[in-house]
């Protein structure tokens, strides 16, 4: 994924009170998102939105302070840490690069992840049931079963699919469990995977031409770069005529063939929520992470036209939304 660090601290807080009506009351909030104002996902607004709902208003007991780390998840540590210095009570992170440097920044403040592929695996909670700790929030569910899904989509899309490439960050702390997870999924469905590491936007262009040589179709694992980069990516898979599959919604809004994943409007709003409900005196390690009830499928049939694809019925009668 996919995603922005929030980071909510509040002042003078008075425990099960209203947030807008407890005298005295100021929560600040900083945000660190993973790219810039012109790349933020679809449904991010709603964070602040649910907030405000639930009593905590920008300008009168809620301050924003925003920050930026321009697709570069090495600028994560830095940036976390300034927010720890200024004592902040809540960190909201979104993806996992995002959430391990928050807990790797404090074992005392509350963290809120908001969507994350494997909280377990990568060690930021006991359980799902059970965080423990100091982190809690939403499992997007990523590394589980996605990846089967993933090709499961390509295969019913691409004629005659043998091969196809994995494209994935090396910084991604779950790569390594994306790539058992891929090797296992192909077997299952009688196909190849290959992976393509890349962190490097010079390196786009030949990690492309590449993929395009070895495989008659691609998935862009999501991530910080990936999210980041996800216009050129688009434009670059349509260049090299690669019929590629996309973990966030967001990449068929600009151009992408297919998306399957989670909504993350849905998950930007239960953060806020979880927010609240600390901010009010609640413990992380005693809110369970929650887990994804719905997929949804996105088709981009003007990709589709260019790449010379006809999107089968099956997969159009089952997709959310059809971008004509």
């Amino acid at each position: 994924m996919l995603g922005a660090v929030v980071a909510v601290g509040v002042v003078t807080s008075v425990p099960g009170a209203s947030g807008a009506d407890a005298a005295g009351t100021v929560a600040r909030v900083g945000r660190v998102y993973t790219g810039s104002p012109s790349t933020v996902p679809r449904g991010f607004s709603t964070f602040s939105e649910r907030l405000q709902e639930l009593g905590w208003a920008e300008g009168r007991n809620l301050v924003f302070e925003t920050r930026w780390a321009e697709g570069q998840d090495e600028r994560f540590p830095q940036l976390i840490r300034d927010l720890v210095e200024r004592r902040v009570d809540v960190i909201v992170v979104t993806g996992t690069a995002a959430a391990v440097a928050a807990k790797q920044a404090t074992n005392s403040i509350p963290i809120v992840v908001a969507g994350t592929g494997d909280p377990v695996t990568a060690g930021l909670v006991e359980s799902l049931a059970r965080p423990g700790g100091n982190v809690t929030g939403l499992s997007v569910q990523n590394t589980e079963g996605m990846p089967g899904k993933w090709l499961e989509l390509l295969k019913e899309a691409v004629p005659r699919l043998a091969t196809v490439v994995v494209i994935v960050s090396p910084s991604n702390p779950l790569a390594g469990v994306y790539e058992k997870r891929f090797q296992a999924a192909a077997r299952a469905q009688n196909l190849k995977v290959r992976f393509l590491p890349v962190n490097r936007e010079d390196a786009l262009d030949d990690t492309f031409a590449r993929a395009s040589r070895q495989a008659q179709a691609a998935v862009v694992v999501p991530d910080v770069f990936t999210m980041y980069h996800r216009k050129q990516i688009t434009m670059l898979a349509a260049k090299r005529r690669l019929p590629t599959m996309y973990g966030l919604l967001d990449f068929a809004d600009v151009g992408g063939l297919i998306a399957y994943g989670v909504d993350m409007t849905a998950v930007y709003q239960s953060a806020a929520i979880y927010v609240d409900k600390i901010l009010r005196g609640a413990h992380p390690a005693d809110l369970p992470i929650q887990q994804p009830t719905k997929f949804t499928l996105v088709v981009n049939l003007k990709a589709a036209k260019a790449l010379g694809i006809a999107i089968p019925g099956s997969i159009l009668l089952r997709a959310d939304e059809v971008i004509r």
